[in-house]
């Protein structure tokens, strides 16, 4: 009985395809991070442009861009699982179990190249994101240090954005360029800009580590696609062995009986 199952937990333990079970986990983490901290250090830009510059047009896109991120993660999570069990199935005996027809093999080759065909395009707008988020990143990166310098008090400075014009709305005044007065400059400062900082330095950190995950995607399946396509040699070769051995037997038990 204990024999049985340690084989049962060891035939288990060589089904289990490690590499794409990684890629999985770090998808999983890195979109759930992302999306978390880009919703909230989206919606504390969108409070940032309203409290602080008094701008409420234009702003419109926001909320559907918040939407995305929840789309996004779900459709992340559902594709990191399809691949799993692709990856299941071309793994240890599993797939000797799967892919012995010719109409299994052309299957499975057709879903990890769809699947590949799927990361790389993923891979190339995670890509894109990353940027963006570097870039947003820098921003209030810069505008933190801004809030940090000597100069900036809460009773007597001012944060003259007016030289950045272009970036506002056409007709917004000048005075909502300016961050001036104690409410104000706590407002953006220690309000919005520390909290967002730190939410799109997560969102980069955890872009990241998807893109790493979509790279060992493209690892495993490439791995999983070659399996696949060497099957058929490896199936070939066991018929083969089976047929040399029947033969064997037959000429064993032919010459048991002539000499009998």
């Amino acid at each position: 009985m204990g024999a049985g199952q340690k084989g049962g937990c060891a035939g288990c333990i060589t089904r289990i395809p490690y590499a794409t079970l990684i890629a999985v986990i770090m998808c999983w983490a890195g979109v759930g991070v992302f999306c978390g901290t880009m919703y909230r250090g989206v919606n504390l830009s969108l409070r940032l442009l309203q409290d602080v510059f008094k701008l409420d047009r234009g702003l419109q896109w926001i909320e559907p861009v918040q939407l995305t991120f929840v789309i996004l993660g779900a459709s992340m999570a559902a594709l990191a699982l399809m691949i799993l069990g692709t990856s299941v199935l071309a793994t240890g005996a599993t797939r000797q179990e799967v892919y012995r027809s010719s109409t299994g093999r052309v299957g499975g080759r057709i879903a990890s190249a769809a699947f590949i065909f799927i990361i790389y395009i993923l891979l190339v707008a995670w890509m894109v994101v990353f940027a963006c988020c570097i870039a947003v990143t820098v921003f209030y990166s810069l505008s933190w240090g801004v809030c940090s310098t000597k100069e900036i008090q809460y009773d007597q400075a001012k944060i003259d954005f007016y030289p950045f014009h272009f970036m506002f709305p056409e007709g917004t005044q000048r005075v909502n360029m300016e961050v001036e007065g104690a409410k104000e400059i706590k407002q953006f400062c220690i309000d919005y800009v520390e909290r967002a900082e730190v939410m799109f330095i997560l969102a980069t950190v955890s872009c990241w580590l998807v893109i790493m995950s979509l790279i060992h995607f493209l690892m495993a399946l490439s791995a999983n696609y070659a399996h696949i396509r060497g099957h058929v040699k490896f199936t070939e070769l066991q018929d083969l062995h089976d047929i040399a051995s029947e033969t064997m037997t037959l000429t064993d038990r032919d010459t048991v009986y002539v000499k009998g």
